[in-house]
């Protein structure tokens, strides 16, 4: 199962438990300000809430207020990532991988765990929900339709005073107890056995306005939404008492809407009809599909309570509902910032363009979960390897060091001339690591302490603003100025690095054009054949496992420029220098490069 969906879940936990506390403190602050309806109705807004970490992040305004998630939590390991082993062209030393392991607070197995314990805990809860459904057939199977023509002309009577002209069916069934309603397409209003023989017709046709109620509400569509809900959230108790609560305050709206049907004198009759059925309950289901008359007893009692001190809604009450109801709409609103925050570290970048071929060229990812993405700026056409994954934005790495070093000259912090960092003496893995470094050979060797003493230098105002001017992936850098975009907060997708990677090369956003030339100089690789190849590989390693591989760059050749994108992930061995290999195969192939 995919980070992303457990991302969703974690999203969905934090975003239910608040919207559920929410609700009780308006129901608590305001219950004598709540009319019956507006204080079910606010359960409405828990459906809202359940949905909101599962639509897709585009759908949001942007914008990152928060972003915390165990996941990216991490400390730089010592751990030397191990070079690849064999390269397809031994004459360029670009091909080596300069990694360093970043170890996550979390364990990469813990997203397994994680869904492993959901998907069992989801069918040991589906197994109940499907014996309930199946209850419901059976009663369907085994009810006989009445013919009596006075309840029948009764029914009328009812759907007509609640302006109800859908044909609807009752009967009688061995098995059930009480009154209900069930049925979604088909509505049936379903009574025990031989209730002719001790329900009086008052009774009758206050069961009847009550069951109608329900269907006029969409009650049974609620159910359904309920139970799917529970399952889905079976790991928190906060939704599962929440939907208790929601019944209790759905039988009590229904209630009063059969209470303003009636004259006063009648509302103790209707009171006695429901415990008249209190004795045929058994305790509370979690799996209920049908809108039942009786309650368990506990519910019953705070029932008659509310229908023994009914009084007749005044228009202020009303006023005073919508606005209670419309607040709390706002708070649980105000959650979308911490979801679009959540959602973002692994969200999609949506890519249509007209000019777009999808190409199969499985054959060179063999073993890797890769992707593909040429961009041919004479024909301004697209070529694209998995659409899936050339949308998915995933850590640069490296790959960023291009724009740490543009946005290192643009504010002044060094300059072509003049781009010396003195080592500070710290052993690293790598020998060409341990020594001063110029822009161009840190750029050449993927010097990290370089780029991070770089970005360490500028303010983290100004990196987001270049990020902005850029439209830099997610734009995330809550993972810490010098660290954001080592397999931490900063993603970026394939698609996107090429888009950059063509504006770059055009200087379209903006960017001092002596700068521009001099970061194309520090990635320019090799040259053949008339071609000049210019490029960064970048590799991913956590918990030292390289599980991330990047090449990205463009082919200068004969009056045209053609940008790639390379992105290869697996649990292991995703380097950057063999994305370069596959990418290089796919350029000779089409004969680019």
């Amino acid at each position: 199962m995919s980070r992303v969906f457990i991302t969703q879940l974690i999203t969905g936990f934090i975003v239910s438990s608040f919207t559920v506390a929410v609700i009780l403190l308006m129901k608590k602050l305001f219950r004598k300000h709540l009319s019956a309806k507006w204080n079910y109705n606010l359960w409405y807004l828990l459906f809202i809430a359940l949905l909101l970490p599962f639509i897709p992040a585009r759908f949001f305004p942007s914008g990152n207020l928060f972003s915390f998630l165990p996941f990216h939590s991490y400390q730089e390991s010592r751990a030397l990532a191990s070079l690849s082993e064999n390269s397809t062209r031994d004459n360029v030393d670009w091909l080596g991988d300069f990694s360093i392991s970043v170890h996550h607070a979390t364990p990469a197995y813990l997203d397994d765990l994680i869904a492993v314990i959901w998907i069992g805990g989801l069918i040991f809860f589906v197994v109940p929900a499907v014996i309930a459904w199946l209850r419901i057939k059976r009663i369907q199977r085994n009810m006989s339709t009445l013919k009596n023509e006075d309840i029948q002309q009764l029914l009328e009577e009812c759907k007509q005073q609640l302006h109800i002209s859908t044909d609807l069916v009752v009967g009688e069934s061995p098995f059930v107890k009480t009154p209900m309603m069930l049925g979604l397409h088909k509505v049936y209003v379903v009574f025990p056995l031989h209730f002719q023989e001790w329900l009086t017709m008052k009774e009758i046709r206050y069961i009847l306005l009550h069951e109608l109620n329900h269907y006029k509400n969409k009650d049974n569509l609620t159910n359904y939404l309920i139970i799917i809900f529970q399952i889905l959230y079976w790991f928190n108790p906060l939704v599962w008492f929440a939907f208790k609560e929601m019944r209790l305050d759905r039988e009590i709206s229904c209630d009063s809407d059969v209470l303003k049907a009636l004259d006063e004198q009648h509302y103790r009759e209707y009171g006695h009809t429901i415990i008249h059925f209190v004795h045929k309950v058994s305790r509370q289901r979690s799996f209920v599909f049908e809108s039942q008359m009786a309650s368990s007893k506990e519910q019953l009692k705070k029932r008659i309570q509310k229908i023994a001190s009914f009084q007749t809604e005044s228009k202020q009450l009303k006023k005073n509902s919508l606005m209670i109801f419309t607040l709390a709409g706002l708070l649980v609103a105000s959650q979308i910032p911490l979801i679009t925050a959540i959602a973002s570290e692994n969200v999609y970048y949506p890519f249509t363009r007209e000019n777009t071929d999808y190409e199969d060229l499985s054959s060179y990812f063999e073993g890797y979960d890769g992707s593909f993405v040429l961009y041919d700026m004479k024909a301004d056409h697209f070529q694209i390897y998995n659409r899936k994954n050339s949308e998915l934005r995933v850590s640069p790495d490296s790959t960023y060091k291009i724009y740490i070093g543009l946005f290192a000259l643009e504010t002044g912090i060094i300059t072509k001339d003049d781009s010396t960092l003195a080592w500070n003496g710290e052993v690293y893995p790598y020998a060409a690591w341990n020594k001063n470094q110029n822009v161009k050979s840190a750029m050449e060797s993927s010097v990290n302490w370089y780029f991070e003493e770089l970005e360490n230098r500028m303010n983290q105002k100004s990196v987001q603003n270049y990020l902005k001017q850029l439209g830099y992936g997610n734009e995330n850098l809550s993972g810490g100025i010098g660290h954001s975009w080592i397999e931490s907060t900063l993603k970026i997708s394939p698609v996107e690095q090429v888009l950059l990677l063509k504006s770059l090369y055009n200087n379209q956003m903006g960017f001092d054009e002596k700068n521009i030339q001099a970061i194309k100089e520090t990635i320019q690789l090799e040259e053949k054949d008339g071609a000049i190849l210019s490029g960064k590989t970048g590799t991913g390693s956590v918990n030292d496992k390289t599980v991330n591989g990047w090449f990205i760059g463009y082919v200068e050749k004969k009056g045209n420029t053609y940008f790639f994108a390379t992105n290869i992930q697996n649990e292991d061995h995703s380097y950057g220098s063999k994305a370069a290999q596959i990418t290089l195969s796919i350029l000779k192939k089409k004969g680019i490069y």
